[in-house]
């Protein structure tokens, strides 16, 4: 199964009526900004995909992360809003560097839409290829389809707590997609407390792109995840509030590993519970 589309191939599919390319730049820093690079421009056809109102669920504060998944009425209907049923073949993009690109992907593999891909390097590659460009707001015709979720495995707060009581350690291997300076406690710019789940290892999701931002080779991430997680292991991808850890699952899957568990809450509902143990350095 294709994961990643080269600007080139989508530009020759843009007139197939199963195509259906979201656009997901956000940028943490100021929540707005993605919506306005929409509006003054996005790939022909491409729906606004929000972080915040599209790609998350609601925020009970002292109890969920910061991007709480949706629930199953709410991403349904988001998914008939932008016009995707199960024939639906979607291509996602944000800014280059495919964190909220992932986030989308892992969403839409979620409710059972394996015809998902991302465009490799994202708006800015689409640019640099000359492509069209527009500000006109595609008009959608909603979709009857039905999804259900859990089609990507997920691990809760509970059950990672429950193995680090009666274990001693987590059950799983975690990975952490965020920088080293926040992993080790060091610096903390999102979250109330600084640190890491006990257990965990650190792998930033930027390390799966080289240079120019692109993802490295398949057999190179496989190279890799392997040493991260071992051949048996079964992984969990954890961050700060859920996204990027999509970009590590995703280049897994790049890599021909399937199977990578998404701690959904991750840190920022990690630490909502004083109960939960948090650990600081390597």
């Amino acid at each position: 199964m294709t994961l990643l589309i080269e600007p080139e191939m989508l530009a020759t599919l843009m007139k197939d009526k199963h195509l259906v390319v979201l656009d997901a730049r956000f940028s943490l820093a100021d929540p707005k900004q993605g919506r306005v690079m929409y509006s003054q421009g996005h790939i022909p056809g491409a729906r606004y995909a929000d972080l915040e109102s599209d790609l998350s669920g609601l925020i009970i504060p002292g109890k969920t992360g910061r991007h709480p998944l949706p629930e199953q009425a709410d991403w349904q209907a988001t998914l008939r809003r932008w016009g995707i049923d199960r024939d639906a073949q979607v291509v996602v993009y944000d800014d280059g560097g495919h964190a909220m690109a992932a986030r989308a992907w892992w969403l839409l593999r979620w409710a059972g839409i394996t015809h998902a891909m991302i465009l490799h390097g994202g708006m800015k590659a689409w640019q640099a290829g000359r492509y069209p460009v527009t500000t006109d707001v595609p008009e959608v015709v909603e979709s009857q389809g039905d999804f259900t979720i859990g089609h990507m495995p997920t691990v809760s707060a509970q059950d990672l707590m429950a193995q680090l009581e009666t274990e001693g350690g987590p059950g799983h291997k975690l990975i952490d997609a965020r920088a080293y300076e926040r992993f080790r406690g060091e610096e903390e710019t999102m979250d109330s407390l600084a640190g890491h789940i006990p257990g965990a290892v650190c792998h930033p999701f930027t390390e799966n792109l080289d240079d120019n931002g692109r993802f490295f080779s398949a057999d190179h991430l496989r190279e890799i995840f392997t040493s991260l997680v071992g051949e048996d292991s079964r992984p969990v991808f954890y961050c700060g509030s859920g996204v990027t850890a999509c970009h590590n699952i995703f280049a897994m899957e790049l890599a021909g590993l399937s199977g990578a568990t998404l701690y959904p809450g991750s840190w920022s509902e990690w630490i909502t519970d004083s109960r939960h143990p948090v650990a600081r350095g390597r």
